[in-house]
């Protein structure tokens, strides 16, 4: 079993930043691909970014690429998401999940682990 909870949300001005961080329970953290989900009001859960479990590959939802960095550390068993230039758009709950795997997941139900969601709100 894996316990993922995030931080790191909150309400930002459009063009700001804000971090948000994953930090995970397992003991084998290395061996979980992670990634970052969003839900915004009325819509379904969608892909933001993926790390495979050693971040030797990344991957990222066309609607983030050059403004939203994935990163992780094994060590700490962290994963951190550097979202940059926001826009009012990338409101939305965050959710991070976690799947022990060797591959990139891209897609919700392949992962098996979800943390509880932080709330992200960018203002115009």
């Amino acid at each position: 079993q894996v316990q993922l909870v995030e931080s790191g949300g909150g309400l930002v001005q459009a063009g700001g930043s804000l971090r948000l961080s994953c930090a995970a329970s397992a003991s084998t953290f290395s061996s979980y691909a992670m990634g970052w989900f969003r839900q915004a009001p009325g819509k379904e859960r969608s892909f933001v970014a993926a790390i495979s479990r050693l971040g030797l590959a990344t991957s990222y939802a066309d609607s983030v690429k050059g403004r939203f960095t994935i990163s992780r550390d094994n060590a700490k068993n962290t994963v951190v998401l550097q979202m940059n230039a926001l826009k009012p758009e990338d409101t939305a709950v965050y959710y991070c999940a976690a799947d022990q795997t060797a591959g990139l997941p891209v897609v919700a139900n392949e992962y098996n682990y979800w943390g509880q969601g932080i709330q992200v709100t960018v203002s115009s």
